[in-house]
């Protein structure tokens, strides 16, 4: 019988390992989701400003959707770097539009 004693004594401590394992697991999966899903957040309300203000082509718009769709599927793959990288490119890429600087300059008055 003391064979079985160190087994049973040893039990909780393997459960309690594995369910902080579990634990750690799954906090570092939401830090990196939320860390995604803030700069989706932001690059998506930068592409409603400039919809509204009309400083974007409908084809720039959609690029920047398709972009986007690409950027959750990378950081779902937990490529956190890689997806934050591609959120930034499209921030820029909208930001710094040929279109959005055509109008900005069509819209300033003549002197």
């Amino acid at each position: 019988m003391p064979s079985t004693l160190p087994s049973r004594s040893f039990m909780p401590f393997a459960l309690a390992a594995m369910f902080l394992a579990i634990l750690i697991d799954e906090a570092a999966a939401g830090a990196f989701t939320r860390g995604c899903a803030m700069r989706d957040l932001q690059v998506l309300m930068l592409i409603e400003e400039r919809e509204d203000a009309n400083a974007v082509s409908m084809e720039e718009l959609m690029d920047a959707m398709f972009a986007m769709m690409h950027a959750r599927v990378v950081c779902n793959e937990g490529r956190v770097t890689d997806a934050l990288a591609l959120y930034d490119s499209i921030r820029e890429s909208i930001a710094t539009s040929p279109t959005a600087a055509g109008r900005r300059k069509a819209s300033r008055p003549v002197r």
